[in-house]
């Protein structure tokens, strides 16, 4: 890609997503970069090509991933530098989705015209890739508990089935459904301490931001009055 030097450099300050967008079949409706370079084109390029079945789709191309997730007719697709985890890049995209969907599901997106989402969506790409990088070691752990419940269940089901076949006794079934609740019960409560730990997280960056507010506010007001009496005139 060209973007220059001092482009590439911004690009490595700017996190790992490079340029998203939301279509409705080939068709851009919302796109959001801080870039220049021919990435928009390629992942265009790339969109034109796409299966029209639901699933996720990764290409790379010097030194980026294009990460497409297709959905009942609409492309939600991320530019990312290839040290970005896929799974990071995944996370981002079916939050883009989820969003997306809860706004205009079923409404103006289905009848909007190119680029006419920039506006009012566009902003809120940038958010979604501003959440993502700043959480995802967090999205990391969920996503491997999820993965450490799926992998329990399956081996339960299997070891289940197994265990029909053998014409072992209903009851010893009954105590690995018991296990198996009991373990997606510990992976659930790994799950909400670490979106309780987020939670908290956000809340302290908030309030440092807001004592910085305060402070600046006091300063202000101390250099203007030159005290705390601001009532007090010469004569």
């Amino acid at each position: 890609m060209n973007g220059g030097g001092e482009g590439k450099e911004e690009e490595e300050e700017g996190g790992w997503f490079i340029y998203g967008f939301v279509a409705r079949g080939t068709m851009v409706l919302a796109e959001y970069t801080e870039f220049t370079g021919n990435f928009p084109a390629i992942a265009e390029r790339c969109l034109q090509k796409l299966p029209s079945s639901n699933n996720r789709f990764t290409y790379a191309c010097d030194h980026h991933t294009f990460n497409f997730l297709v959905h009942d007719g609409y492309a939600y697709c991320v530019v990312a530098k290839e040290s970005a985890q896929k799974h990071v890049s995944l996370a981002f995209l079916e939050r883009l989705k989820a969003d997306f969907r809860k706004r205009y599901g079923g409404g103006k997106a289905d009848t909007a015209i190119a680029k006419s989402l920039n506006k009012e969506f566009g902003p809120v790409i940038k958010e979604h890739m501003q959440y993502i990088i700043e959480h995802a070691e967090e999205i990391e752990k969920l996503l491997k508990v999820k993965a450490q419940v799926s992998e329990v269940k399956s081996i339960m089901l299997d070891n289940i089935e197994k265990a029909v076949d053998r014409g072992e006794k209903l009851s010893n079934l009954e105590d690995k459904a018991s296990d198996l609740r009991s373990q997606a019960q510990d992976f659930k409560k790994q799950g909400t301490k670490v979106r309780k730990k987020m939670w908290l997280q956000n809340m302290k960056i908030k309030l440092v931001v807001l004592s910085i507010l305060l402070i600046l506010v006091f300063i202000i007001w101390m250099s203007v009055c030159h005290g705390l009496d601001c009532t007090k005139q010469e004569n």
